[in-house]
């Protein structure tokens, strides 16, 4: 008798965690409830998940959509639904705009954990909801680029789940690459981190039998697979550092002490927003002369040739790395 309780309370519990996964705008498939339930440690085959959300839809205002296969399951029009754990109007702001800044670099899976939470922070703010205020301020703020804007370059779907599974679990990668000059390769590499640099998404990681970091464009990535050999994760890497040190902008971390005279109407914004904390300026009747320790690279050099004429007695010294 204990027994049957038991599974008769798992069952209850399990057709819970299914009713919250239902969303009330989009439609679902069994497939991707059964991955957000696995990854809550509810482990269930796919005809097992049929079954319940079938007969959940018989006894429920639950919509099966079985013009095709796979079926999708929403909340009809109208049906209260089962609400997730309340998210106030405030903490519903919050998880709109870090899902919209945010979603290139989340794991898929956490993605699919997480999606129910998204879906009622995105109904929370709807029209005929308390939340006008929150609501409003998503058109009070924006997040603008700094240099001229760029489409993201197309990145397969199934190699950005497999490179951010891998990286989470940190798993190597299998990898057919190919490079900017067209060039394909094969390579097996340890994922060490990833990176949105404007529109680019770029994996850091390090080829087998190399102890340097790569920095590899997942947009040319045309096919991974992740290994069943886990890692141990490199005390000696620190994702930070490898940025401070300049190699996303295309150098070799070295440090130089820079100093150029600029136009005072072109620099008049590296006097509020300096290039280093030990940034020097003197200001000229027609210039202000700016020194400042900085990592040397392509970037500096595109940034620098951006300024045209406006900008003069470029020099580069070198000092110690750090």
């Amino acid at each position: 008798m204990a027994g049957d309780r038991k599974d008769s309370l798992d069952t209850a519990f399990l057709l819970l965690e299914i009713l919250r996964r239902i969303p009330k705008v989009r439609k679902i498939t069994a497939t991707e409830i059964q991955e957000q339930l696995a990854a809550q440690g509810w482990v269930r085959d796919i005809r097992s998940i049929q079954r319940h959300l079938d007969t959940l839809s018989e006894r429920l205002d639950i919509e099966r959509d079985d013009r095709s296969k796979p079926y999708g399951y929403r909340w009809k029009e109208g049906a209260e639904g089962i609400a997730l754990q309340s998210l106030s109007p405030q903490e519903s702001l919050l998880l709109k705009m870090a899902h919209e800044h945010l979603r290139a670099l989340l794991p898929p899976r956490l993605s699919k954990t997480l999606a129910g939470f998204f879906d009622q922070a995105e109904r929370n703010l709807g029209p005929g909801t308390s939340a006008k205020q929150e609501r409003a301020w998503l058109n009070k703020v924006r997040v603008v680029p700094t240099s001229q804007p760029l489409l993201p370059p197309e990145v397969k779907p199934a190699v950005f789940e497999t490179v951010t599974e891998a990286l989470f679990e940190n798993r190597y990668l299998e990898l057919v690459y190919r490079n900017a000059a067209g060039r394909t390769l094969q390579a097996k590499v340890m994922p060490l981190g990833l990176a949105q640099q404007g529109p680019r998404l770029y994996l850091v990681c390090r080829f087998e039998g190399y102890d340097n970091e790569r920095n590899l464009a997942l947009h040319r990535i045309l096919k991974a697979s992740a290994s069943t050999l886990t890692f141990a994760y490199p005390t000696d890497f620190d994702l930070a550092r490898f940025d401070a040190e300049g190699h996303f902008g295309y150098g070799n971390g070295e440090r130089v002490r820079l100093s150029m005279r600029i136009d005072k109407e072109a620099g008049f914004h590296l006097t509020e927003s300096p290039l280093s904390p030990d940034q020097v300026v003197v200001e000229h009747e027609d210039c202000y002369q700016i020194s400042a320790t900085v990592v040397d690279s392509a970037m500096l050099e595109w940034w620098l040739r951006g300024f045209g004429e406006a900008v003069w007695h470029v020099k580069r010294s070198k000092v110690g790395n750090r």
